[in-house]
């Protein structure tokens, strides 16, 4: 089985508020990452991807689709009132994408963004085995079952229990013919796909799944989550970024990725957000990975005038990309004019967008030299960042 013949469903279009206000679970920051950024990484490892999203989630998907470099995603397909009715959606879109019945597809949450890419290989090869596959783990806790007035009415022995997880796998044909069959005799209440396999007559085997393998649903489970992302990423890194432009005629500069109104501008082959230039390099510089002028050197016409954001994401993306996190971001900007500190605040917000990561985590400050120097004599711009990263023990 081949590559090309492993497809990977994401159910990501529940609204998930269990986990508190805001945005959808899926969408959610967990270790300054998106949860289904942090899912899709993973996923895009072990297969074909397609998401089934909420139509409402569409520039949200894009911003997960993006952290996570994951442009050989398969277009969205949009999801339905249950969970059933969208996974059957997305089964319908990867039928359109050649899905086949030499296929086998992957059946994963969104909300658990632990799986690793050696569970989906087990998964797919226990589906290519025998039809229908999914993980489990032992139960831990005695089972009760009760009646309805809440007595005890049986115990179950827990030695032939498991805690099923995903992703599921399954031979692409014979999940969709259960699908279309639930459909057709309007059966909407299968909450897991394994159900409705055995409920069209499919035996499932479970296979061992990792106990690491996390659902997020509640606030506690996003605490706990974060604390493990800390405990998985306990290499610490500090790196330092310096960077100057010089003042040439215009009406405006961009600072910390703001467009400020100024008597001059910032000369530079990008837009010369000098703030962004030094954040960039902190990173780089913690991660060991060069420099701004080595990924993006101004010799190459391709990054004339671009948006400085871009450095910054890339530089981002790289320490995603190691299984790290950004723990913090703070930059020193030196000049005489414009103040700073009317922008102050706008400049922490765009930083801490393109980073990925909370307000709180973005330090952003402002001194003058006392009119001595290039910066006294209002010639430039100069500043002076830090960034302290997180990442995993190399093995």
């Amino acid at each position: 089985m081949t590559a090309p013949h492993r497809f990977i469903l994401v159910v990501a279009a529940g609204r998930g508020m269990r986990a508190g206000a805001g945005v959808p679970k899926q969408y959610r920051a967990l270790g300054g990452d998106m949860v289904l950024a942090r899912t899709l990484r993973t996923c895009i490892e072990a297969g074909r991807v397609l998401a089934v999203i909420h139509p409402d989630d569409a520039a949200l998907f894009a911003e997960a689709q993006r952290s996570a470099a994951a442009d050989s995603c398969l277009p969205p397909a949009f999801g339905a009132e249950t969970r059933q009715a969208s996974v059957h959606a997305g089964l319908e879109a990867l039928a359109s994408h050649g899905a086949n019945e030499h296929a086998l597809v992957a059946i994963h949450d969104a909300a658990r963004p632990f799986a690793d890419a050696a569970l989906f290989d087990r998964a797919f090869e226990e589906a290519a085995r025998h039809g229908a596959a999914v993980p489990g783990v032992p139960v831990t806790d005695t089972i009760k079952q009760i009646d309805r007035d809440g007595f005890a009415a049986a115990t179950h022995d827990r030695a032939m229990l498991r805690a099923i997880q995903t992703p599921q796998a399954f031979r692409f044909d014979l999940i969709l013919a259960a699908h279309r069959q639930a459909a057709q005799a309007d059966l909407r209440a299968f909450t897991d796909d394994a159900a409705l396999m055995e409920w069209a007559g499919h035996r499932v085997h479970v296979f061992p799944g990792d106990p690491s393998n996390m659902k997020l649903t509640t606030e506690e489970d996003f605490a706990a989550a974060e604390t493990r992302l800390l405990l998985t990423c306990p290499d610490i890194r500090i790196g330092q970024g310096y960077d100057v432009h010089a003042f040439v005629p215009g009406d405006h500069v961009w600072l910390g990725g703001v467009k400020i109104p100024h008597d001059q501008a910032l000369s530079g082959h990008s837009d010369a957000d000098v703030l962004l230039h030094a954040l960039t390099d902190a990173i780089l510089g913690a991660l060991g990975d060069g420099d701004i002028g080595q990924h993006f050197p101004p010799s190459d016409p391709q990054w004339k005038g671009a948006a400085s954001h871009l450095f910054l994401r890339d530089a981002v993306r790289r320490v995603k990309a190691r299984g790290g996190i950004i723990a913090h971001l703070d930059g020193t900007l030196v000049c005489e004019a414009p103040k700073v500190g009317p922008h102050r605040e706008a400049m922490r917000t765009a930083i801490a967008e393109i980073a990925g990561i909370s307000r709180d985590r973005v330090g952003v400050k402002a001194t003058t030299s006392e009119k001595l120097g290039f910066t006294g004599r209002r010639e430039g711009i100069a500043a002076l960042a830090t960034a302290t990263i997180r990442l995993p023990i190399a093995p």
